[in-house]
């Protein structure tokens, strides 16, 4: 029986701490509110986000295929990168002339001006090699 009053005796010190050391329960009454305070300071802009210019694009490398209504390019310095851009009708007119002449040949050297908006070249760059 000694252990029974041992655990009862422990158990009732601990509710007399409790007891003790928590506040007594009280209604509740309204908290006042104070307004809160909002700062409103104005951000620092450290580096504004410059638009893009609305020009054209320069894409350089090397020609797999054209003909008078488009041109596939690979990139010059990465050999994964391959572009096929749409030809603006003044493109257009200046291939066919070069088309008539043998065209560009796979591996010619070539810059392509496009329209980045709607991938379309506008101006071709590049010596055709000699014709078949």
């Amino acid at each position: 029986m000694k252990p029974l009053f041992k655990i009862a005796g422990v158990l009732f010190g601990a509710m007399a701490v409790a007891a003790m050391l928590c506040p007594r329960a009280a209604a509740q009454t309204p908290a006042t509110v104070a307004p809160i305070v909002v700062d409103t300071a104005v951000p620092i802009i450290i580096n504004a986000v410059k638009p893009k210019p609305t020009g054209l694009s320069k894409f350089e490398g090397f020609v797999m295929h054209a003909n008078i209504a488009q041109i596939t390019v690979r990139a010059k310095g990465n050999d994964m990168a391959i572009r096929t851009f749409a030809l603006s009708p003044e493109a257009a007119t200046k291939m066919q002339s070069i088309v008539e002449k043998g065209g560009y040949q796979y591996g010619d050297k070539i810059t392509v001006m496009y329209n980045p908006s709607s991938l379309q070249a506008v101006k071709l760059r590049g010596k055709p090699s000699k014709a078949i």
